[in-house]
């Protein structure tokens, strides 16, 4: 049965020429046909520049950045999508989001994370903002997979340089794949998380799935089929997320209406 899935992204995807396209094009190859993705980004203006990295490398500009996740996943179920995709490897607000909504909803940090358990013994993330290591460290720590964790460490590469690999790749692969050979030398991983969704694109659409004898997971490409798989779940058996509890459960809609209205964070609308 045909479904509908919101992906969302922490990037402003009016503000990078060509790589909305590149998302397109890959969650074509990995979805079923009657499998429809529709691309949301952070709102135009959120950030100075195109890289979101200065904001979201800070925890208080981070969080208040992720008040436009919730209102994305709000406008998802009310628009009759069938599951929200958070494609960025923080999730920000990943369970408030599922406390608000009844669709499933899909978090890339999680997902990556869990994936990886199954492909090896200890999974390793390489990031290129690295100010973020601490968050993620934090987050593998609520997933319940510090023992699984061999390390959550700067990749080397930048932003902008990961971009402009998207016409000419082979400096950022080679790049990308002496960083992972020392990361799984120093850490014993043998299973590799690429960072940012940016880097992690760029190597699943050029076909890098392994270096030397390790996985490289595509966290994009899973997110997307782990969303389709919950909404087939949910179908199938009827699961939705838990009511039970502070970090399960809210007042009321219109509360919550209330409360995003007195302190502005409804501004954003999607």
């Amino acid at each position: 049965m045909a479904m509908r899935i919101w992906h969302q992204s922490f990037t402003v995807l009016e503000d990078l020429p060509g790589y909305p396209e590149a998302i397109a094009a890959h969650a074509k190859k990995v979805l079923r046909p009657d499998t429809e993705v529709v691309l949301h980004g952070q709102a135009p203006g959120t950030y100075p520049t195109n890289y979101p990295g200065n904001d979201i490398g800070y925890a208080y500009t981070y969080w208040v950045h992720g008040h436009q996740w919730i209102n994305a996943g709000r406008a998802a179920e009310a628009q009759g999508f069938d599951a929200y995709a958070m494609c960025t490897l923080p999730n920000p607000m990943l369970r408030e989001a599922r406390s608000l909504i009844d669709i499933p909803v899909i978090g890339m940090g999680e997902t990556c994370c869990h994936l990886a358990t199954m492909f090896g013994q200890r999974f390793a993330i390489m990031l290129f903002i690295d100010r973020m290591i601490p968050l993620y460290q934090e987050q593998i720590r609520t997933y319940g997979l510090s023992d699984r964790c061999a390390g959550v460490v700067a990749s080397g590469l930048q932003f902008g340089g990961v971009l402009e690999a998207y016409t000419n790749p082979d400096k950022a692969i080679e790049q990308f794949q002496e960083a992972a050979r020392r990361v799984i030398k120093e850490t014993g991983a043998d299973v590799i998380i690429p960072g940012e969704v940016p880097l992690n694109l760029l190597m699943a659409r050029n076909g890098i799935t392994r270096v030397d004898d390790v996985p490289i997971i595509d966290g994009l490409g899973s997110t997307l089929k782990m969303a389709e798989m919950m909404v087939d779940l949910q179908r199938a058996t009827g699961i939705k997320h838990s009511r039970h509890g502070f970090f399960n459960s809210i007042s009321s809609q219109e509360r919550v209406d209330q409360v995003g209205a007195f302190y502005g964070v409804d501004r954003v609308k999607f």
